[in-house]
C-alpha cells in the first residue's frame, strides 16, 4: 500500500533509537501521531501542514519539530520531499542529561528540564536554505545507515551524524520559560502513540486502549474503564500515562479527532453527524477539540481536503 510522506516505507530490521527516512509525496496525509520525537526536513516542494500550531505552509529550508505524541497532517502542493528523523525520546533525554551534566543530578532532571524549556509540542524551524543545504549529506547518510536497521558498529557514525544536524536545527528552537500546567503534555494535547512502541505495556494498558477504540462513541469516564481492567482511578490513570504519554480521556479525544478528520475527507455527512458519531454531541465541543488537535476548524479542514484523496497510512 502507499504510505504517507514523513513516514518510513518500512520498519527497520531490529530496533534503534535513531531512524532516518527520505520519501517524496504527491498525496495527502491525515493527522497521526507517533510515540517519538520526529524533525522532519523539508528538501524540496512545499506542504500544508496542521498540527498544534495551526495550519501552516513549509518548503525548503524549514524544518518541522513534533514532540512525541503530537498530531500532524499535511496537504502537499503539488508534492513534497523530507527526511524525518525518528528518534526515542529516553534517548534524546539521554544526550539532554550528558549536555548539561554540570546542572543535573540525573536523567528525571534533564526529562524535567525539556518538559520545561521545550513545552512547545509542535515547531515549524526557519533555517534557510542555505543551511538546509549542509545537513543533506547527513541526512543522506543518516538515512542509507538506517535503511535496514541501524548496525551496532555504525551506531556512532550515525550518532555524529545525528549531532551534525542537531547542531544546525536546536538552536533555532524555541525554548519556554515554564509549564503552561503540570499536565501540560501528559494530558493537556490528546494523542496516540502508534507505530513504534519503546518498552513494554502493561495489558491492563492496552486493555483500556482497545476497548477506548472499539467504542468510540460511548460516554467513557476512568471510572468505566478501572473497573473494566479491575484496578483504582489512579491506577489506571498513572499506568496508562506510563504507556501512551496521556490520560486516557486525551487518548480518547484524539481517536475521536482522527475519526473525524477521515470523515471529513470521505463523506459528505454534516459535521455536526460526524461528531456525535464519535461521541460527542455538542458539535461546538467537537470543534474545539479539531482545532486544538489539528490547527483548523472541520470546515475548513474539510474545504482543503475535499478535492484531494487520502494517502493510506501504515497500520
Amino acid at each position: 500500500m502507499a504510505l504517507p510522506s514523513f513516514e518510513p516505507r518500512s520498519a527497520p530490521a531490529a530496533y534503534s533509537p535513531i531512524v532516518a527516512r527520505t520519501q517524496s509525496s504527491h498525496a495527502p496525509i491525515a493527522p497521526i501521531a507517533f510515540d517519538c520525537v520526529k524533525f522532519i526536513v523539508v528538501r524540496a516542494g512545499g506542504a500544508q501542514l496542521f498540527s498544534e500550531f495551526g495550519c501552516c505552509h513549509v518548503n525548503v529550508g524549514d524544518v518541522i519539530v513534533l514532540a512525541a505524541n503530537t498530531l500532524c497532517g499535511a496537504e502537499p502542493e503539488g508534492w513534497i520531499t523530507t527526511t524525518t528523523l525518528y528518534l526515542d525520546r529516553d534517548y534524546v533525554i539521554d544526550q539532554v542529561f550528558w549536555q548539561y551534566a554540570a546542572q543535573f543530578n540525573d536523567r528525571f532532571d534533564a526529562s524535567a528540564f525539556l518538559d520545561v524549556h521545550y513545552a512547545e509540542p509542535a515547531q515549524i524551524v526557519h533555517i534557510g536554505e542555505d543551511r538546509a543545504g549542509l545537513l543533506m549529506p547527513w541526512l543522506d547518510e543518516l538515512t542509507a545507515l538506517s535503511l535496514d536497521g541501524l548496525a551496532p558498529e555504525r551506531f556512532y557514525r550515525a550518532q555524529a551524524m545525528l549531532f551534525a544536524v542537531l547542531d544546525v536545527v536546536v538552536p533555532f528552537l524555541t525554548m519556554t520559560g515554564e509549564r503552561t500546567s503540570s499536565t501540560q503534555r501528559s494530558t493537556g494535547i490528546p494523542s496516540q502513540p502508534r507505530h513504534r512502541q519503546f518498552r513494554p505495556l502493561r495489558c491492563e494498558a492496552r486493555d483500556a486502549a482497545r476497548m477506548l477504540r472499539d467504542k468510540l462513541d460511548r460516554r467513557w469516564t476512568i471510572t468505566d474503564l478501572a473497573d473494566a481492567v479491575h484496578l483504582s482511578l489512579s491506577q489506571v490513570r498513572r499506568l496508562f500515562v506510563e504507556a501512551y504519554g496521556k490520560s486516557p480521556i486525551a487518548y480518547l479525544t484524539m481517536l475521536r479527532v482522527e475519526r473525524m478528520a477521515d470523515l471529513l475527507r470521505t463523506t459528505v455527512d454534516p459535521i455536526a453527524a460526524i461528531a456525535t458519531s464519535v461521541g460527542w454531541n455538542d458539535p461546538d465541543f467537537a470543534a474545539r477539540q479539531f482545532r486544538r488537535s489539528v490547527g483548523v476548524s472541520p470546515s475548513e479542514y474539510r474545504r482543503i481536503s475535499r478535492d484531494t484523496p487520502l494517502a493510506t497510512h501504515p497500520e
